[in-house]
């Protein structure tokens, strides 16, 4: 498996559980959610962040990733088949990586 292969099945992983957390998350906190339009630009805005990845999780959820690279906050948000985007989880000190995995025996396998 090439080390290409592995970041893409940790970020399928990483998707994964984000959807199934924001399954659960959306039905107990209503009011983390709204338009897609609305949430990415109140993110921008109050923000300045920027979208920094996406995927497509279980029950065709987008699950994406934004960031600030002037304040360093980021936010990942999951947007639901109607077209409302909720609010996941946030925080703090965000830096972009490309990790090399070069130093695996089997990287490039």
């Amino acid at each position: 498996m090439t080390k290409t292969q592995r970041f893409n099945l940790g970020f399928a992983a990483l998707v994964a559980a984000v959807t199934a957390l924001a399954g659960t998350h959306a039905q107990a906190q209503g009011q983390t959610c709204g338009p897609r339009d609305v949430v990415v630009d109140r993110l921008a805005n109050q923000f300045g962040e920027t979208r920094r990845g996406l995927g497509l999780g279980s029950r065709n959820r987008v699950v994406e990733v934004f960031a600030a690279d002037a304040s360093g906050t980021w936010t990942i948000t999951v947007t639901l088949p109607d077209g409302r985007t909720c609010l996941v989880a946030s925080g703090d000190n965000w830096e972009d990586r490309a990790d090399d995995l070069s130093h695996l025996q089997d990287a490039d396998a």
